[in-house]
Order: C-alpha cells, then sequence, then structure tokens
C-alpha cells in the first residue's frame, strides 16, 4: 500500500501509467469490451467490478491529460444516436473531466468504428466491470513537470 494513492490503482496499472510517456493514450473500457483483440500486444489490466467513471476517477488522479492536444479525452459515440447523445457512464467521465477543468469540448465523441481503430493506438488498455453499452472512454497523457 502507498499513502495517497487510490486503492483502485493496482501496483500492475501503476507500474504502466507510470511508463507511458507524454502524447500516449490510455483506452479505459467496458466489461463487453474486445480488448483481447484490439490490444495488439499492449498491456491490458483487467478491474472488473468496478465502474467506467471510478476506473476513470483513479487513472486521473495520477494522469495528467495533455493541454497540446484539442481532444486530450474520448468515448464511444453511441451509435446511431443524435450528436450529443450520452449515456450516464459516459456523462459521468465527462462531469468527472469537467470536475478537473476540461471542457465539454475537449472531450470528442467518437464513432464506433473509428473508437476502435484509436484503441489500436493506446499504450494500455484497462478493461473495467462497466456493464453499460458504449462504456468506453479514452485518455492522451499530459506532461509532468519536475
Amino acid at each position: 500500500m502507498l499513502k495517497g494513492i487510490d486503492p483502485v490503482l493496482s501496483p500492475e496499472l501503476l507500474m504502466h501509467l507510470s511508463a507511458m510517456g507524454h502524447g500516449e493514450w490510455v483506452a479505459v473500457v467496458d466489461a463487453n469490451f474486445t480488448a483481447d483483440h484490439l490490444r495488439n500486444g499492449k498491456p491490458l489490466v483487467r478491474l472488473p467490478g468496478l465502474s467506467l467513471a471510478r476506473v476513470s476517477q483513479a487513472v486521473l488522479s495520477v494522469f495528467p491529460l495533455a493541454e497540446d492536444v484539442s481532444h486530450p479525452a474520448a468515448y464511444m459515440q453511441v451509435s446511431g444516436s443524435a450528436m450529443g447523445h450520452r449515456t450516464d457512464a459516459q456523462q459521468a467521465v465527462v462531469n468527472l473531466l469537467a470536475h478537473a477543468g476540461v471542457s465539454e469540448s475537449q472531450v470528442q465523441a467518437v464513432e464506433r468504428f473509428a473508437f476502435y481503430e484509436k484503441v489500436k493506438q493506446a499504450s494500455l488498455l484497462v478493461q473495467t466491470g462497466e456493464g453499460t453499452a458504449y462504456g468506453n472512454a479514452m485518455f492522451c497523457k499530459g506532461v509532468i513537470l519536475c
């Protein structure tokens, strides 16, 4: 155990988040996501029983978002939905980001199949126990200045 570290952050997850560099992406995906197929040999950490919002909150507690990209956060758009429609799980992540100072205009809704392609470029996948369809998000790591 470490003092001040969210208990959701396992040693394995902390190791992978710490190893990521500026501009790399982490995908936080739901329980039904085809993570094994899309990870392309990249690390996959499973956190069953935890929601998208809870895992995103833990990751973002140690993970600065990139300030040099227009959309440092993204979620999978619900197929066939109107632009701007979000599931409760997606809205919870947008609210979490807003609380951290990220505007809604910086959070991109990505079409389902384009999201799958984007995940292939992620450096790390974290599979949650989120049972809601389209409960997937991605975050771009920023710089930590010492």
